[in-house]
């Protein structure tokens, strides 16, 4: 029996070794291609690529803090004050997450920009210009907008874990609630916060869209010039730099988090309403509702204003077809599944425990970390050669490398509650691990399976540059119909396609609800 059971390891061991091989493969060819690169010192230090540095630094930076100013305060009036319609606050504070940042900068420059509809509307009281928004300030002013949930959601997750005896106590020996919170509180949610930053910093690092609508030069944007300016030299060095921040991020996140996790008190509770706001009720509510409500009436505001105005179709011809949706499906649906096939073999390993399982399992995740736009370029250098280029199976291995950790991350959950007494149950009957596995394992871990490649599809839909680097020539999907719109400057045939993966985003905002069980009472 044992041997049967070494025997049922050895295929998906091997199988996750692959996959992570697979995955790491794009990293491997960006360094091989930057340092071939002759001259490649006086590149790095030229003052344009210290420009760059700088202000990528700078808008992961302000990003990342004004994400935390915003949505430490938030979880905490949200969980522990008396605070009315918590549950709907809760929400609305989480929903900007179902608009994708480029859209969101789409709407912000058409409606603030120079010429926009705010001007129109003010240009009969003699207002003849507003405050430049291009450039770092709506930038960040974005992206903080899109990405500022991500410290919500982990950071209220973390206080309702708290117990609110230990606050109560803290408030009756006469502390102060601003000291209740910053001796008692903080201390306890700071991996929350931490892992919360993480997913803004890196979104803020790789996100591509955003600073090229905003005109603001990050390592992304001028990647992404340098590749379409044939100066693929220049942007296989810009890419490993912008690893290497990743990597940065990455290693300093880690570091904190280890820092804090042993300072918590170990103290679980329910969230309970310990803080009475009194006449604080109302600016506490207006406080809740600004982030959401603009970060979602500008853009949906913007797409329904253009579709009023029938201006969707202009100068098109009616140029959005369904053929585009179902291209967005097709593809979508081939990484949902390519993901779930790969997913299975790393969360079994891993959620048996195995030291190789383990490691596998946090390789996969690089590729998250690997900004999209690095990741085309990757896949462009190797696939230029080859018949494999602008063909969609080199674009769907693009999303897996990309997207893959979110199947693995729910698959492993199904497999860590599959109860193996079933298992040892099978084997004593007679059947081989790899009955046992097919018969009596998979069915029951199907649906993670599943969620996990709908998690999957739907972000992937969404995905920007990946699919501007890897489409196939005329292979139209829905986000690069909206980016089209965009560099062609007819705005209102972004209406339609956007409101569309607006649409799917929210579907997106239901699955993560659904499957992590977030509470919002």
């Amino acid at each position: 029996m044992q041997e049967t059971g070494r025997l049922s390891s050895r295929l998906p061991t091997a199988a996750s070794i692959a996959v992570v091989l697979l995955v790491l493969f794009p990293l491997y060819w960006v360094i091989r291609r930057a340092v071939a690169v002759e001259g490649a010192t006086e590149l790095l230090l030229r003052a344009e690529n210290l420009r760059v540095f700088g202000n990528t630094v700078l808008l992961v930076g302000v990003v990342t803090v004004a994400s935390i100013v915003i949505s430490v305060p938030l979880a905490y009036v949200t969980t522990f004050t008396d605070i009315p319609f918590r549950r709907l606050l809760t929400v609305l504070v989480a929903l900007p997450l179902v608009i994708p940042s480029y859209i969101g900068a789409f709407g912000f420059v058409t409606a603030f920009g120079p010429r926009g509809e705010l001007q129109s509307v003010l240009e009969p009281y003699g207002v003849e210009s507003l405050p430049e928004i291009y450039g770092l300030t709506g930038a960040a002013l974005v992206i903080t907008l899109y990405t500022y949930p991500y410290v919500f959601i982990t950071t209220r997750a973390a206080l309702r874990s708290v117990n609110p005896s230990v606050v109560e106590a803290a408030r009756t020996l006469n502390s102060k609630r601003g000291s209740v919170f910053r001796r008692v509180v903080l201390p306890q949610v700071k991996p929350a916060v931490g892992a919360g930053s993480l997913l803004v910093a890196l979104y803020a690092l790789s996100d591509f869209g955003t600073p090229a609508i905003m005109r603001f030069d990050v390592y992304t944007r001028v990647i992404y010039v340098n590749y379409n300016t044939w100066s693929p030299d220049s942007a296989a060095l810009l890419s490993l730099q912008l690893v290497a921040l990743a990597a940065v991020v990455l290693v300093a996140e880690t570091a904190l988090r280890g820092r804090t996790e042993s300072r918590g008190s170990g103290v679980s509770g329910g969230g309970e309403s310990v803080v009475e706001l009194g006449s604080w009720k109302t600016p506490a509510v207006g406080a809740c509702l600004v982030p959401p409500l603009l970060a979602l009436a500008v853009p949906v505001g913007v797409l329904f204003l253009w579709l009023i105005r029938g201006e969707a179709s202009y100068a098109s011809g009616g140029g959005f077809s369904a053929g585009i949706v179902s291209n967005s499906v097709y593809v979508a649906g081939l990484a949902a599944f390519a993901a779930a096939v790969a997913a299975i073999p790393i969360a079994y390993t891993s959620a048996r425990g195995g030291r190789i399982g383990r490691l596998a399992e946090k390789a996969v995740y690089f590729g998250y970390a690997l900004p999209g736009v690095v990741l085309g370029l990757a896949l462009v250098f190797f696939g230029s050669p080859t018949p494999l280029y602008q063909t969609v199976p080199l674009l769907v291995f693009g999303y897996l490398v990309r997207f893959l950790p979110e199947s693995v991350g729910v698959t492993r959950a199904s497999f860590v509650q599959f109860d193996e007494r079933l298992a040892e149950a099978s084997r004593t009957l007679g059947g081989s691990a790899r009955k046992t596995f097919l018969r009596v394992m998979l069915p029951l871990v199907t649906p993670g399976i599943i969620a996990g490649a709908a998690l999957v599809f739907l972000t992937t839909m969404k995905e920007l540059p990946v699919t501007l680097f890897l489409r196939p020539a005329g292979f139209e999907t829905l986000v690069t119909q909206v980016w089209s719109a965009y560099e062609e400057g007819f705005f209102g045939q972004a209406a339609v396609p956007a409101l569309i993966l607006v649409g799917i985003s929210g579907l997106s905002m239901l699955v993560i609800l659904s499957m992590e069980k977030y509470e919002v009472g």
